[in-house]
């Protein structure tokens, strides 16, 4: 027998969740940009009122909950330095799973465009 899945509970705990971390974040952007210059801590892109919702808070630790008021696991990165630091991390998370495994091989390019070349050229 097969339990039912009570679609409203989750719905309501989903909701809740949602609410509660963007309550969350609201909080510690809004310190942040109180705390910070608003630069991009990579690129060194300048924002102002009008565009300062492409500025936004990493932490430095990957951990959302971990949010002293000193400002000291935050840094403000725009959209695009933002995202380019999260795919380094899984990268190098990716790229750590392979070397520890010891079983999966590090995979290189395997078409060479040049390798004919010079037969290529040798012909009228």
């Amino acid at each position: 027998m097969t339990k039912k899945i009570d679609t409203a509970k989750l719905d309501r705990l989903s909701a809740e969740a949602r609410r509660a971390a963007e309550e969350r974040g609201r909080g510690y952007r809004e310190q942040a940009l109180k705390l910070f210059p608003w630069v991009c801590g990579r690129c060194a892109r300048e924002f102002d009122r009008s565009n300062v919702r492409e500025l936004t808070v990493h932490h430095k630790d990957h951990d959302h909950d971990n949010n002293p008021s000193d400002g000291s696991n935050w840094e403000l990165l725009c959209l695009y330095c933002h995202d380019n630091e999260h795919q380094r991390l899984l990268e190098a998370g990716n790229a750590g799973d392979a070397d520890q495994g010891g079983s999966k091989e590090k995979s290189g390019a395997t078409h060479s465009p040049f390798a004919d070349l010079k037969s290529l050229l040798g012909k009228d």
